[in-house]
This record gives C-alpha cells, structure tokens and sequence, in this order.
C-alpha cells in the first residue's frame, strides 16, 4: 500500500511546525505566517537519498556548527596534512603508486588507533592475511589487540561484518577491488567504483566512523576511476616519491577540514615509514661548499619553509638541436626561463643543452623556485660561485621582472636559522621585511629585475 503524502504547517517566521492550521503562531506571535506544506515519502530502501537529510527546508542561521571530533593517527605528519588529526565520519581517499608505501603508512595507523580508540578494521581486497601480517610485524613491531583483518571484496559482506563489531576505524584497500551486489558489472569498474564509495560515504556519516579508501593510479598518475570519488570524499591525499630514492611526500588536494597547502614528509627504511621533521635538512647535505650550478631555493609548503638544492648544468651541445631536460621542475617552466635569460639577462644559451635538477626527489609547484633555477644556469653557464652561503627565492615574469613571494618572513627566519649568510628576494618582499644589525643575522638583499639579482649573486 502506497503511503500517503505528509501535510504538515509551519510558521514562516520562526519555521516551528503544527499538526493542524492555526491563524496565529504561538511561539513568535506573527499573524498570518502559517502555511501548509505536502511531503512526499520515499521509500526507505532508497540508496540514492543522502544520509541525514531534513524533510524540510531550515534556515542556514539556525543550524548549529558543532567541532568536528579528531582522533590521534600517531603519526605527526599524517596528522599535519590532515589538518591536526582523523575527523570522526570523514571519507579519506589515498592514491599514489605502487610500492609507494600506502598500505605501509596505512597499517601503522590502524595499529596506532586500535591501541587508542579501539576495534579496527582493515579489509583487504589484495593481499592474504599473511601478507598484511608480515608487514604489519615489519612496520609495527607488536600487533595491537584490537586490529582486525578481514580480506574481503564484496561491500556487502563488509558492511555486514561492520555492523557486527562496530570499528573506531575502517580501510578499504582497495576500492578498485571492491564490488557491490546491486550493481551488475566487473570490480574495477567506474559503476562498481562510484557505488562502493557512495555505500562508504553513507557508513561513515550514519555511523561517525572514519573510513580511509586506498586507490590506484593510472599511468599519468592520476586517480584511476571516476573524478566522481574525490567530489564524493572528504579529502584526497596523495603519495609521492621517486623510486630510487627514499623519501616520500604526502600532500592533500582536498581537504573539507583543513588547508590543502600542508605536507608530510617520510622516509622509506626497513621498518616502515619514519617521519621526516627537518625536512630542509635531510634535502641540503652540502649546504657549506659553493659549487658551479648550484643554488639553494625555498617554498613555504602549508606551515613550514623548505629548501632544497637546484642543480643546473650547462654544456655545449654537439649534435642537432640544443636538449632542455628538466628533473623535478615543469620543463616548459624551463623553457620560458631559458627565454627570459636570453632576452633579459644577455645569455646566450641557443647551442647549450641545459640540464636542472631539484636534488633529493623533491617536485615543488610554486613559482617562488623560478629564481634559484635562473641563478644555477647562469652559474653553470658563466662558471661562478655565489661568494657566500645564499638563498634565491623569487618569480620571474616574461619581462625578467621579480615578483614577490608569499610568507616570505617566514622563509627568512628559516634561512637565518639554517645559517645562511644572505637571501636574494623581489624587492617588494625585502622591503616588507625589518632588517637585524645583530651578530649573525641574514643579509636581506632585494632585486627587482634578473640582472639586478644576477649582480647580486655574482658579488658585483
């Protein structure tokens, strides 16, 4: 039997509701704001309704903005990038590589929360009990007794088992493994992929428990499946590292409760993934010898400066067309500084293939590294060395001008502390900045054009 539609009437004023018309409202006292509203019912059974949803409209000032609930991840910098810790019913999404370390990190994690908070719940879809066993013995050290494993696909027989023992936390790795019994299609597929993650999001909200997602990737590194999952999630984090070296980034693209602009930092050893506090430190091992073509740059990344060493090398090319290689920078940012020191700055650098290279595996995206790049081809190209122990920071426009950088305090007093002797800015920024005359304080020089920063590199 079909239900009938719900009529109910509400006051407009103060949006309190009667079970029957009334010409005056007895909570505000208004005349003539009663109306009648019809309700439709839809059928409980319907997956497609969001979770929590109100029958009727409200007023956006009246809805009470409760403090989202974190929990301790034991992990500093997972915390960091999360925006201070795991929000209760958040939906976190995790892509990267494979071999990246995402199970890794992941494992330590639920081992942390289940010593803390309780049962958890990690739901393989690719590997054995055995297998997260090993790495959970390599990672962890000691289980904890409350970490439950359970290598399963099917999210209906997942979501079974969840409501049977109620887990502070979940994991899903993978999602391109999981399929649903109402979809008729493969695993993998962008049905099964965009159902599962809908069926997730709805657990963590009615149930206000954290659920993370492990995803793949595909050749471009980006997410494998549909874009529909990052809209659906509540944050997307993102592994990345150079195979041949040990150091690993996590970066949000997405983040509902907090800033997308933090990074973690780990490094990858034997026993899982150890946490990189000084992450300028571990990425600048010969701050103290000037060399040609090499030049220190800086970007403020979320909370904290980081530096790191930019490599240039010049060389005469031999054969056809002159080679642009870049390793860790956008190579057509290349070209255009390339251009810029042609025109600008008076180097001719047409015959010259031109390598660069951001030691250590970092990739920073800002623009402020377009200095420190400029610098290290022009000392590999005209063979000097800054006189002193310096930092480049800066973005250079199609004119040769320097504009300015954000946080750039911030990266001073990181140069100050890493104990560099002088910081080359855009002049706006070295104005802004209070100069120290005390004993060991930084030399703030500022530039507004190539040439003017090339001078000041040179010591001229």
């Amino acid at each position: 039997m079909a239900k009938k539609n719900k009529t109910i009437y509400m006051c407009t004023e103060c949006g309190n509701e009667y079970p029957a018309w009334q010409g005056q409202c007895s909570y505000c006292g208004s005349w003539s704001t009663i109306i009648e509203q019809k309700i439709q019912p839809l059928p409980e059974a319907d997956t497609r309704r969001r979770v929590g949803i109100t029958e009727k409209p409200v007023k956006l000032g009246s809805v009470g903005t409760d403090t989202y609930q974190r929990i301790d991840s034991g992990i500093g910098e997972l915390n960091r990038v999360l925006g201070g810790g795991i929000v209760l019913g958040s939906l976190i999404l995790i892509s990267g590589e494979p071999g990246i370390g995402k199970s890794t990190i992941i494992v330590e994690a639920a081992n942390n929360i289940a010593r803390t908070q309780g049962t958890v719940l990690y739901v393989s879809g690719e590997e054995s009990e055995q297998q997260v066993k090993l790495r959970a013995d390599r990672v962890c050290g000691k289980v904890a007794e409350d970490l439950f494993i359970y290598p399963e696909t099917c999210i209906d027989n997942i979501l079974s088992v969840c409501n049977e023992m109620g887990p502070k936390f979940l994991i899903i790795d993978s999602i391109q493994t999981m399929y649903s019994n109402e979809v008729d299609s493969v695993a993998g597929s962008v049905t099964q992929i965009r159902a599962c993650s809908n069926i997730l999001m709805k657990y963590a909200k009615q149930h206000n428990v954290p659920v993370f997602i492990v995803a793949h990737v595909n050749k471009s590194g980006d997410l494998a499946g549909p874009k529909t999952i990052e809209h659906m999630v509540d944050t997307v984090l993102n592994f990345t590292g150079e195979r041949d070296k040990d150091l690993r980034i996590l970066r949000s693209f997405k983040n509902r409760f907090g800033t997308t602009d933090e990074i973690g930092a780990f490094r990858m050893t034997s026993t899982g993934m150890q946490e990189v506090a000084d992450l300028s430190g571990s990425l600048i091992e010969n701050s103290d010898a000037a060399e040609q073509g090499s030049v220190i740059g800086a970007v403020h990344e979320g909370s904290r400066p980081v530096f790191f060493e930019i490599q240039a090398l010049v060389a005469q090319a031999n054969v056809g067309f002159a080679r642009r290689t870049a390793i860790g920078i956008d190579h057509n940012r290349l070209n255009m500084l390339l251009a810029v020191l042609e025109r600008q700055a008076g180097l001719n650098l047409l015959n010259y293939d031109v390598y660069v290279n951001v030691v250590g595996g970092m990739k920073p995206d800002s623009t402020a590294t377009d200095l420190a790049v400029a610098l290290a081809i022009f000392s590999s190209f005209r063979e000097r060395c800054a006189p002193s122990r310096m930092v480049a920071v800066g973005e250079i426009g199609l004119t040769g001008n320097l504009r300015s950088v954000p946080n750039a305090d911030k990266i001073i007093s990181e140069a100050q502390r890493l104990g560099y002797d002088a910081i080359i800015l855009p002049k706006k920024n070295a104005a802004a900045h209070k100069s120290s005359d005390k004993p060991g304080s930084i030399r703030v020089l500022g530039a507004d054009h190539i040439r003017e920063a090339i001078k000041l590199f040179a010591g001229k």
